[in-house]
């Protein structure tokens, strides 16, 4: 039972596994099938074995983890999957990727797909039209993005695990958004951006954007704060605000979601079939120095992440000059 386990740091470093999987081996979450402790993973039911709240009004304080030496092997767990919740409520990839992969390495060959023939109607005797997937013509490396928060144990032995959760969901949100950076950086890279019709960006632009991709079908647009501004100000949008109000996101009247990225290159709008268009590439997860965190309880934290970006299928990125 999740009660009788003996917690050590050495779960940390079972290659291959993480801290969470690690101790799944030890305490199956199958075992909990017809228990009140079902929907809880094998993390989360060692905070109900020590009794430590970490969201909520009556969240427990930071110091409830050094209780015991066994307690204190899940606050680097509590660092990671905090940090981590907050880089996926920053990150746009979940509008942009169409693939998440995982390397050991640092560096990466993406994988190339084009198309050949205007159709795939063959007619007696004729050349099949074909589609070729190839590796690119050169690695990729991987770019490490990290940030390390000071913070003694004294200063946050006292706090509310509720409040300290926001400090570690802000760096992880930091991070992010230079990942986000890095995406849009990458999957334009030596692409011409198709310009405006006239000097303002209108409605007719955005929907001469959209028709621009042609078999590919455009489901994300991701554009700066000041230009989902402009485009939210049209008159053709005014239907499409009860979407956002209702699920937290906003559509043309064409059916592209609009992703606000200030880390996009300012100027330009980002056209993506997600479907098809681009994968992200990650050199593992989330890294927390965990040894540090159980042994000197908390001076520092350092987490860190390995990303890169590549597109897979060429005409299911495109960029569009949002001025003149």
């Amino acid at each position: 039972m999740y009660d009788t386990i003996r917690l050590e740091k050495g779960l940390y470093s079972i290659t291959g596994k993480t801290f969470t999987q690690a101790l799944a081996e030890l305490d199956p979450d199958a075992n909990y099938e017809n228990t009140e402790l079902k929907g809880l993973d094998a993390f989360e039911r060692q905070l109900k074995r020590f009794d430590i709240k970490i969201k909520g009004a009556n969240s427990d304080r930071v110091e409830k983890f050094f209780i015991s030496t066994e307690s204190a092997v899940l606050f680097p767990e509590y660092i990671r999957r905090t940090v981590k919740q907050g880089m996926d409520e920053a990150s746009i990839m979940g509008k942009v990727a169409a693939a998440v992969s995982y390397t050991d390495g640092v560096d990466f060959r993406g994988l190339t797909v084009t198309k050949t023939g205007l159709t795939d109607v063959v007619a007696e005797g004729g050349n099949v039209p074909l589609t070729n997937v190839r590796l690119a013509t050169s690695n990729k490396t991987l770019t490490k993005f990290a940030r390390r928060l000071s913070c003694s144990f004294e200063a946050i032995r006292k706090q509310k695990l509720e409040a300290f959760g926001v400090v570690l969901k802000n760096l992880g949100a930091a991070i992010s958004k230079d990942v986000n950076s890095l995406a849009m950086s990458e999957i334009t890279k030596g692409l011409t951006a198709q310009t405006l019709i006239g000097t303002e960006l209108t409605y007719a632009d955005l929907a001469a954007f959209w028709a621009s991709m042609g078999d590919y079908n455009m489901t994300t647009m991701v554009c700066t704060p000041d230009v989902m501004a402009k485009i939210l100000a049209m008159d053709e949008m005014k239907y499409c605000i009860g979407d956002y109000m209702a699920g937290g996101t906003v559509q043309t009247p064409y059916g592209v979601t609009l992703v606000k990225c200030p880390q996009l290159s300012s100027g330009i709008a980002v056209g993506i079939d997600q479907s098809c268009g681009v994968e992200m590439v990650l050199g593992g997860d989330v890294i927390i120095d965990y040894d540090k965190l159980i042994s000197n309880q908390c001076n520092e934290i350092l987490c860190s992440v390995l990303a890169g970006f590549s597109v897979l299928t060429s005409g299911a990125v495109k960029t569009l000059k949002t001025s003149k």
